[in-house]
């Protein structure tokens, strides 16, 4: 099975659940006023400057009201888009329209804001040959949301879960007994084509790590002199990775350390929202 169905079908499972949560046995105040289907179209307008992501996920909560549901979309996921300008046309069931709203807008604001701020950051590394990574460090059940909208903002997913990949951190360390036995037992326990990262504080931990062999070696939390020695010490044995209080104002000075990788937390948990609204609604068959 492909990445793309796969994503198709845990999107669904999910934006089926936010509609539940939302629509928890009828939406009372569309009923009070639609009693039968009516075709509608509304506008998706921005509000704000930014970066576009989500817009088949936006559909899909339409579609799942209403199989009819359309969109003339004139952006696409990943495209700059400034305020007022007009992203699509919807046409769906004006019940289905009426009832899907919040749901699509929240999914639509909150991808397309990672996507902006991602962005940001990627545009700050552009020609550095560094890549910038996300972590796990995501919303509940919106994980696979919001993985894809830091690729739209051109940014790169990190592991996407726990089965993807070893990195070993302080606390695996700790109940291994030490960076070199944690990294022996991985080793021992891993498919050979698995590479191993591992958390590295301070340069004691980075010498133990090349030596026992770790492919990537994360600088957790250092300071920028340290993170330099740090590179320079490992100086191509392993890929380098920094990590801890990456915003956009400390990206700057961390290109200058020539790290392979930075991992940014703040991608998808302090990314704001980018705003959107749907305007201007028109029954088309009254």
């Amino acid at each position: 099975m492909n990445n793309e169905i796969t994503f198709k079908l845990n999107a669904d499972n999910l934006i089926l659940q936010s509609l539940r949560e939302d629509i928890s046995s009828e939406d009372v105040s569309t009923n009070s006023v639609i009693r039968e289907k009516k075709e509608g179209k509304v506008q998706l307008l921005c509000k704000q400057d930014g970066v576009i992501a989500g817009m088949d996920v936006f559909l899909r909560v339409f579609e799942l009201l209403d199989t009819s549901a359309r969109l003339e979309a004139y952006v696409k996921d990943g495209d700059r888009v400034k305020k007022g300008d007009l992203l699509a046309d919807l046409y769906a069931d004006v019940r289905a329209l009426l009832s899907g709203e919040r749901t699509a807008l929240n999914y639509l604001q909150r991808m397309s804001g990672i996507a902006t701020y991602t962005r940001s950051i990627a545009d700050m590394l552009s020609g550095s040959g560094i890549k910038l990574l996300d972590t796990r460090k995501t919303t509940p059940n919106m994980r696979i949301f919001e993985k894809y909208a830091v690729k739209a903002g051109g940014g790169y997913n990190h592991r996407f879960n726990l089965s993807d990949g070893i990195l070993l951190k302080d606390n695996h360390i700790a109940a291994a007994g030490g960076v070199r036995k944690a990294i022996e037992m991985a080793r021992e326990y891993a498919p050979f084509v698995r590479k191993i990262e591992i958390e590295a504080e301070n340069l004691e931990m980075v010498d133990e790590a090349l030596e026992a062999g770790a492919d990537i070696i994360m600088l957790d939390n250092m300071s920028l002199e340290m993170m330099k020695q740090a590179v320079k010490i490992i100086d191509g044995r392993a890929e380098t990775e920094c990590s801890g209080n990456v915003t956009a104002q400390s990206i700057g000075e961390l290109i200058q350390i020539g790290v392979d990788y930075i991992s940014c937390g703040a991608l998808t948990h302090s990314a704001p929202i980018l705003d959107v609204s749907l305007k201007n609604l028109m029954v088309l068959n009254k």
